[in-house]
């Protein structure tokens, strides 16, 4: 049996999050998917292995095993568009970022399917997640929360253009103390990648939903462009390139972790 996710606990207060990395498919989903669908198009390629050096920095790490196909633990258990006036990727997906439909006619997911895999997928996620934090906070007095994922940097149907490499996202300020996102994105204004704060991606659910610094939960997403740490045509994760994300990333989380210390 494959458990819903994979939790390897550390001893600071920073907790990652990776919900999109999973690969796994419900029992008998892949026989009702198309080709488009059954090639997980839409997967946050090799975050989990990007990110594998937190480890190193003490932190805890929780990473869906199954597939934002199967269910997005990124969206809210109603479905509630995150952002208004866009394309809403739902709770279940039926279409690909591209447009393509994800089963094949008629075989669609049903109301009563996806209440189902809410109990199945993604209720257990959060509740753990939820429980991790409140460990953490109980421990530290404060909890931080990495939201980590990644995208092709250009999809025409989410975004004009050519998506920054580094995306920060703190739901306009909500999710976390001004302090430490200018602590943390100070880092990536001085690497040499391009970076945005609150821009097209401004932080999923989970981030809207734990961060709360008046609570002492301090939450933020960082969505790379994939061309930083892979070859998007191939999905092949480049070493190369990934080892040097990685130095910036590991700054990133530092200064994340060190100006949240400095003001508990």
């Amino acid at each position: 049996m494959i458990e819903v996710f994979d939790l390897e606990c550390g001893d600071t207060p920073l907790l990652v999050s990776i919900p999109h990395d999973g690969r796994e498919l419900s029992a008998g989903q892949a026989r009702r998917m198309t080709g488009a669908g059954r090639s997980l198009p839409d997967t946050d390629w090799h975050v989990r292995k990007l990110y594998g050096f937190v480890q190193d920095l003490g932190a805890s790490v929780i990473a869906a095993n199954f597939s934002r196909y199967v269910i997005d633990l990124n969206r809210p258990a109603d479905d509630e568009a995150l952002y208004a006036g866009r394309l809403s990727t739902g709770l279940c997906p039926a279409a690909t970022f591209a447009g393509d439909a994800i089963y094949k006619h008629g075989a669609e997911v049903s109301a009563e399917e996806q209440a189902q895999r809410v109990e199945q997928y993604w209720q257990p996620y959060h509740d753990r997640l939820q429980q991790e934090l409140d460990a953490i906070r109980e421990r530290f007095g404060y909890a931080l929360l990495w939201d980590a994922h990644s995208i092709a940097g250009e999809v025409p149907s989410l975004f004009d253009g050519t998506l920054p490499d580094l995306n920060v996202g703190s739901h306009g300020g909500r999710s976390c103390d001004a302090s430490i996102v200018h602590a943390a994105c100070g880092v990536a204004e001085e690497s040499a990648y391009s970076s945005v704060l609150d821009g097209r991606f401004r932080g999923g659910y989970i981030t809207r939903h734990y961060g709360d610094p008046r609570r002492g939960i301090h939450a933020l997403q960082l969505e790379l462009a994939q061309r930083t740490y892979m070859d998007e045509i191939s999905l092949a994760y480049d070493a190369v390139r990934a080892a040097v994300l990685a130095d910036t990333l590991g700054k990133m989380l530092m200064e994340f972790t060190v100006s949240a210390a400095a003001g508990a």
